[in-house]
């Protein structure tokens, strides 16, 4: 018989990217924690620098993934960014591009594309064959990939300082050729600047709740093993993930007249999940707050710091300790280029994942009509 040892990286993979790896019938359907929570991570290194406090300030193509309402701020024809990072060693890959179009000095569409994957996993399921030998030739490997896409339209309204701002989402993801979804949700932004330049945003996520309908396709050798070694073969299945509220304010205070400037910003993140390991947890809601502050020499360079995933941790005497997660960043600008970076850990700050983030924007001009 199997062991379960030979199927131990597939089961990996489906931990990893199935996070609602429940007991589910096809007709079932479920609400779990921390459900499609690679669009939780955040694009742009500007913004993991700050700690992902960003919603009330942003201002760029990465609003349509952080707050669609700031897409009214965008000045040019288009705008496009960029960006790639590496976590678990390299083991795991995060990609985003984004596009954002001004159609007036009122309105904004933007486009947001984002691909968190594990390529290249062994699929040991068949190693050992029918008549106990090992074969090592029936390895073969797969790749569990999360995929969304964002669509974005942003207004300022004629109540000054106010705009607003919807995205609808399109999530696909694969694992291998045993699994795939197909989900979408909308969310909701909005930004709102007092006549004292204090900047203010509300971004609701998934506010309808989003949904991803799961098709298992196990061939009858897979199911086998699964049977084999004690493992339950999974059920098609429908996961819905619950909304989730960001409260944000930014201030930025001018140094001086040389051009000198500070900023800060707080955001508190409030999902509707259950209790999760946030400083404020209940039953019902966690509250999350996450702090990012900046420091610039005009739109030229900028030395960024934040703080967030702030959790309690147990220690083995079950005492506990209050666990930060450090980010800090910079960012050059030469006319219309944008260039970022972030040094970040990913988790438990004793443990030093630290991973590298760069990202790249770019403004560009409406291009003028050839002539003969």
């Amino acid at each position: 018989m199997k062991t379960s040892w030979l199927i131990n990286a597939c089961l990996t993979a489906f931990t990893f990217s199935l996070s609602f790896a429940q007991d589910t019938s096809p007709s079932e359907t479920v609400a779990p924690k921390y459900s499609n929570e690679f669009l939780s991570i955040g694009v742009g290194a500007d913004a993991l620098g700050q700690g992902n406090a960003v919603v009330a300030q942003s201002d760029n193509v990465s609003s349509g993934y952080w707050n669609p309402a700031g897409l009214t701020k965008i000045d040019k024809w288009l705008e496009v960014g960029l960006m790639h990072s590496e976590y678990f060693a390299g083991i795991a890959k995060y990609d985003y591009l984004g596009l954002a179009h001004s159609i007036d000095d009122k309105s904004a569409i933007g486009f947001s594309a984002i691909r968190f994957a594990i390529d290249d996993i062994p699929n040991t399921t068949q190693l050992i064959d029918n008549n106990g030998n090992i074969d090592y030739d029936n390895i073969s490997t797969f790749t569990a990939a999360d995929y969304g896409f964002l669509l974005s339209y942003a207004r300022e309204l004629n109540q000054r300082g106010l705009s607003l701002g919807g995205t609808f989402k399109v999530i696909h993801r694969k694992v291998g050729d045993f699994a795939k979804s197909w989900g979408f949700g909308l969310d909701f932004g909005l930004q709102y600047e007092t006549k004292k330049k204090w900047q203010f945003g509300l971004m609701a996520r998934d506010v309808t709740s989003t949904f991803n309908a799961w098709i298992f396709t196990l061939d009858s050798e897979t199911q086998q093993v699964f049977i084999n070694t004690g493992n339950e073969i999974p059920q098609n299945g429908l996961e819905l993930t619950l909304p989730r509220v960001i409260l944000a304010g930014y201030k930025k205070f001018d140094l001086g007249k040389k051009g000198f400037y500070t900023s800060a910003e707080l955001d508190i993140d409030i999902t509707t999940d259950g209790r999760r390991n946030a400083i404020v947890r209940t039953g019902v809601v966690s509250m999350d707050p996450h702090l990012g502050v900046q420091i610039g020499f005009k739109n030229y360079v900028s030395l960024r710091a934040g703080i967030s995933n702030l959790q309690y941790v147990k220690n083995f005497d079950d005492s506990q300790k209050l666990n930060v997660q450090p980010n800090i960043g910079v960012g050059l600008n030469f006319k219309s280029f944008y260039l970022d970076y972030a040094f970040t850990d990913i988790g438990d700050a004793s443990v030093a994942l630290y991973s590298h983030v760069v990202s790249l924007r770019v403004k560009l001009n409406k291009p003028k009509p050839k002539t003969e």
